[in-house]
């Protein structure tokens, strides 16, 4: 499979369906991912409800720091980089505290939050 005159964007119709094929493998890839986070975040959502129940922190430092290594050894067992791998779930501890912050201020302000 090679490529013809690639200046003018012509590819070969074998190049251009195994192109099709990967960004179809992309694309499902994609949309398991966004399934996966949106099951997580109803799982923090119900653990920002138990912790404004019982007024505990919105943030668990010890527990986002083992998260982290814990994520950081997967990472390197599956040869995707650890750092990126840390960012990522440092991108998602970030939105998940500040959902457990809203959750905690809604029970303070007589909003029921419901373990």
């Amino acid at each position: 499979m090679t490529t013809s005159n690639i200046g003018n964007g012509d590819v070969d119709p074998e190049v251009r369906q195994e192109l099709e094929r990967l960004r179809d493998s992309i694309d499902n890839i994609d949309a398991a991912v966004i399934h996966l986070l949106a099951e997580r975040f109803k799982a923090t959502q119900q653990v920002g409800r138990l912790k404004a129940v019982h007024q505990l922190p919105p943030a668990d430092p010890a527990r986002e720091g083992r998260q982290i290594e814990r994520l950081r050894r997967l990472a390197e067992n599956a040869k995707l980089d650890p750092a990126f791998a840390e960012k990522f779930l440092n991108f998602i501890i970030a939105e998940v505290i500040r959902h457990h912050e809203r959750i905690a201020e809604d029970a303070a302000n007589g909003q029921q939050a419901q373990a």
